[in-house]
């Protein structure tokens, strides 16, 4: 188990700086938005020293989104062009844990707040057999501690035939389509390590 002060330390040399918008989940940085005019580009960003075992970006960016795209991810990059990719997060979500009822096909997240018809992702790990990682679900059938999850809005419930890996995630979504040119504004972001 690692203390507090080294999440921190750890947090600082995550090498983030620069931060990109993607229409699908990659485990690569693939699906990156391109073309547009102003041309869509990956932006700077800086982030505060960790504290708290995590570290807040300092400014907002702003993307350039061609016509006809759908963001979905953000993705984190050690430079403007190539550079090593450090991975992505959902759009406009939070990243939380989870566990599964097999029997009953339910999502266990507790105090959720999710309504019926919102969507979630799951990614970061083997996710429950059933569903695909960084695809788009619909939640059904919410209480206050569970949920099922449907490929459609107020589909059928799937079925659930496996637990997730350990590092997998559950979060909200928000997929933001651009009828015409655009501007996607990303206020901020938090890294965070995981226990």
């Amino acid at each position: 188990m690692f203390t507090a002060a080294s999440r921190n330390l750890m947090l600082d040399a995550n090498g983030t700086t620069h931060v990109s918008a993607h229409t699908a989940y990659s485990a690569t940085g693939a699906n990156e938005v391109t073309g547009g005019s102003p041309a869509y580009a990956r932006k700077a960003q800086t982030y505060a020293a960790a504290s708290g075992e995590a570290k807040a970006s300092s400014g907002a960016v702003a993307f350039d989104i061609p016509t006809g795209t759908t963001v979905r991810w953000i993705g984190r990059w050690t430079a403007i062009t190539g550079g090593t990719f450090l991975g992505m997060e959902a759009n406009g979500g939070t990243e939380h844990e989870f566990s599964v009822d097999l029997t009953a096909d339910t999502i266990l997240e507790p105090a959720h707040g999710r309504a019926a018809d919102s969507r979630v992702v799951f990614y970061g790990d083997t996710v429950p057999t059933g569903l695909v990682e960084g695809t788009v679900y619909f939640v059904r059938s919410p209480t206050t501690d569970t949920y099922q999850v449907s490929a459609t809005a107020g589909g059928a419930a799937i079925n659930l035939t496996s637990y997730p890996g350990r590092k997998c995630v559950v979060s909200t979504i928000v997929e933001e389509a651009y009828a015409s040119q655009g501007t996607l504004q990303l206020t901020s972001q938090t890294l965070r390590l995981d226990a």
